[in-house]
């Protein structure tokens, strides 16, 4: 999941042998399927502790409903210019820049990318992702840049989702992490799930819990300097906020991320004017066409102000 928290509503049970699911449909007036859905997500907890849609509820226990935002928002087309780097009649490629929210959402109900999308393709969208997500797979922070492929049918949604869940798609980074890394390339095989005190966030967390899904992430270090580590990171997973957390948990986290802890370096307020949310951008795509069944790789530069970053970051160390 890419959505943020909205409103977290708790509840407690009056009586015992109810189902969760059948409980929080009831107390939120939302469906049973949608109730279900919020429980697999990890947005209901039971006594502090994730449950099941079957569970039987005791009298007095605390269930708590994180709500993700709300995604039925009438999107409306917005002439928004699109740096649009491969099209077709099946699938667009967009160069996302920094501060573009990829749908609609509350506090941003226009301006977004799916909003430009609607003006440059007209109805040529996939229904799929529903009334204010047309064609969108996969998505992308909004304080992150680079490369987003969106589906202008529903033949080629269905492929990209395919190809994104088995791995067979391909999403590269360049980001500047805080600190030295000892090895020059690594793993980060880490479950990933909602922060269990902050909703707003996600967290690295262990052992048995159904709030976390599979996270991994490669990374390979491209330049070092004093303080700081250009590298690429390679996903194999898609989670919320996926490798700014991993960065975080290893003790990189991104600069300019103030939200996992970067952002606290002498050499990151000096130049904050500079630093546009965190320094991560998504280089490259590699994929399938959906329809041709031809090999893709598409690639894209590095923002100015990235680039700017690293030259004053070589120019102290050389």
């Amino acid at each position: 999941m890419n959505n943020e928290i909205f409103d977290t509503l708790v509840y407690t049970a009056e009586a015992a042998g109810e189902r969760l699911d059948s409980f929080v449909a009831s107390k939120t007036q939302l469906t049973r399927s949608r109730a279900q859905k919020l429980i697999e997500d990890g947005d209901v907890t039971v006594n502090g502790k994730a449950g099941a849609k079957n569970l039987k509820l005791k009298a007095g226990d605390v269930v708590e409903v994180s709500i993700p935002e709300n995604e039925e928002y009438d999107a409306m087309p917005e002439n928004i210019p699109l740096d649009v780097r491969y099209e077709d009649e099946h699938i667009i490629i967009v160069n996302k820049p920094v501060g573009m929210v990829v749908h609609p959402a509350p506090g941003h109900s226009s301006g977004t990318l799916v909003n430009a999308l609607m003006y440059h393709c007209g109805d040529s969208l996939s229904g799929i992702g529903g009334v204010n997500r047309p064609g969108i797979v996969h998505r992308i922070d909004r304080d992150t840049s680079g490369l987003i492929c969106v589906a202008k049918t529903d033949e080629a949604h269905l492929s990209l989702a395919a190809q994104l869940k088995d791995h067979s798609m391909h999403r590269e980074y360049r980001m500047i992490a805080v600190g030295g890394f000892k090895e020059d390339s690594g793993t980060i095989d880490a479950p990933i799930g909602r922060h269990p005190v902050d909703r707003k966030k996600m967290a690295v967390i262990r052992g048995v819990d159904k709030r976390a899904r599979d996270a991994v992430t490669h990374w390979t270090v491209l330049e070092r300097f004093s303080g700081f580590t250009y590298a690429k990171a390679v996903l194999e997973t898609g989670r919320t906020h996926q490798i700014r957390v991993h960065m975080s948990y290893i003790g990189h986290p991104l600069m300019g991320d103030t939200v996992y802890g970067g952002g606290h370096t002498p050499f990151e307020k000096h130049n904050a004017p500079l630093i546009d949310g965190q320094m991560l951008h998504a280089t490259a795509l590699i994929l399938t066409h959906p329809v041709t069944g031809e090999e893709m790789r598409i690639e894209v530069e590095l923002p100015d102000n990235f680039t700017a970053v690293l030259e004053k970051l070589r120019r102290m160390n050389g």
